[in-house]
């Protein structure tokens, strides 16, 4: 079986989950099956066979940046001729799985990473380019001979979404954890880690929580960030948030820690995107990860964190309490939401509330923290690691091919 994955992030080019997601996927899937991997951002140098990196099409590096997305669609659904099957990632990828299936008669998969009429926000940032790349998503989704959601929250949003997809289409495969790589430091590594955290200002020795996401809506930075006003004053506040949305977002997160560093210390902002080994340090030095999200299918940050030994208090909502189990690997945090797309949360002073109390709680009890800590590591090593996902994965490619499962 051949299957091209079509994508717009592949390493070194990953700044979200769904970059993670399709790098480690492809990875175990290489071993069962012939993948080939189309993204975007040019030719890689060092890829594995098989990678084929497009640039914008001639003549495009100009015009809208939906436009240019479509121009390399258009260019992946040119080359996947030979594939017995199509599985693309986000709404960058999926009008190249649609065209390609069309054009060359073959099967096109999609996974749902994100939603696009659930984060209207992007209008900010995308204006006209909103409506184009909704277009897109939808077209590919009705279109699509199978879809792939992250989690069962995810695969109700799509049947709610998008009415015309049939349910027997939609199959839930939960996104996995490289547990080799995300894991706490031991002897001279953890001593090199204990380095890498001070010298990026972080004092190992103290409680903190940490947040790992990009600056946009869905993330719900700003929620955190009143919530850590209310957290006891030798709690941490350690931010690695960077890639904002727009210039109006970014302001407002900058506005934000100004005054939280003004009004309490130990506030630590990274804002380029860190090596994983440094990530890595950063999270095993923490008490506890936050998860603010008001929008969130399944979250990568929440299942890396948990792979480190660390508990998450996350928002009830989308596909976190599929990963957090709450009061055993973490605590998940109550909020009623606007349904208008955006969710808003409708009492956000109670949001902030709830948010800064069960922080409190759980930084404040080290010893308990650590024991949901080792909880939350044994929950991903049980239900995401990635061999387990990759067979799941093969399970539905074969379904949506027709063929039997193995005997």
């Amino acid at each position: 079986m051949r299957v091209d994955l079509l994508t717009r992030e592949y390493p070194p080019h990953v700044y979200g989950g769904a970059g993670v997601h399709v790098a480690e996927l492809s990875a175990v899937l290489r071993r069962s099956v012939d993948v080939r991997v189309r993204c975007f951002d040019g030719p890689r140098e060092d890829a594995p066979p098989g990678v084929t990196g497009y640039a914008v099409p001639d003549g495009l590096a100009g015009v809208d940046a939906t436009l240019r997305t479509l121009g390399v669609d258009l260019a992946m659904a040119d080359d996947v001729a030979g594939a017995d099957l199509l599985h693309s990632h986000t709404w960058y990828a999926n009008m190249a799985g649609h065209l390609g299936g069309l054009l060359h008669g073959i099967p096109h998969l999609l996974s749902a990473h994100s939603l696009e009429p659930l984060r209207p926000w992007k209008a900010e940032q995308l204006g006209g380019g909103y409506a184009l790349s909704s277009w897109a998503e939808r077209t590919a989704y009705e279109g699509a001979a199978g879809v792939v959601a992250v989690s069962a929250g995810m695969r109700e949003d799509i049947l709610r979404v998008y009415p015309q997809v049939d349910p027997a289409r939609v199959h839930v495969v939960h996104n996995g954890i490289d547990l080799a790589g995300w894991q706490r430091p031991t002897g001279p590594d953890a001593e090199a880690a204990d380095a890498v955290v001070r010298g990026l200002g972080i004092d190992p020795d103290r409680p903190a929580v940490v947040f790992v996401g990009r600056i946009t809506r869905q993330k719900g930075l700003p929620y955190f960030l009143r919530a850590a006003e209310r957290l006891p004053a030798d709690v941490q506040v350690v931010l690695c948030a960077g890639a904002p949305d727009t210039a109006e977002l970014a302001a407002e997160v900058e506005g934000l820690v100004a005054g939280l560093a003004e009004r309490r210390q130990g506030v630590v902002w990274i804002a380029k995107m860190l090596p994983r080994d440094e990530l890595v340090a950063v999270l095993a030095s923490a008490t506890v990860f936050v998860c603010p999200s008001v929008y969130e299918p399944l979250g990568i940050v929440n299942l890396e964190a948990m792979a480190v030994g660390l508990p998450v208090v996350g928002t009830a909502t989308g596909g976190i309490p599929e990963v957090v189990d709450d009061g055993a690997t973490g605590v998940l945090v109550p909020i009623d939401q606007a349904q208008d797309g955006t969710g808003t949360p409708l009492d956000p002073d109670r949001f902030v509330a709830d948010l800064a109390d069960a922080l409190t709680r759980v930084a404040g009890d080290p010893e308990r923290a650590a024991e949901m800590g080792a909880a939350a590591r044994r929950r991903v090593e049980e239900h995401f690691a990635w061999d387990a996902i990759a067979e799941r994965t093969l399970e539905v490619y074969r379904a949506v091919l027709g063929e039997p499962a193995p005997g």
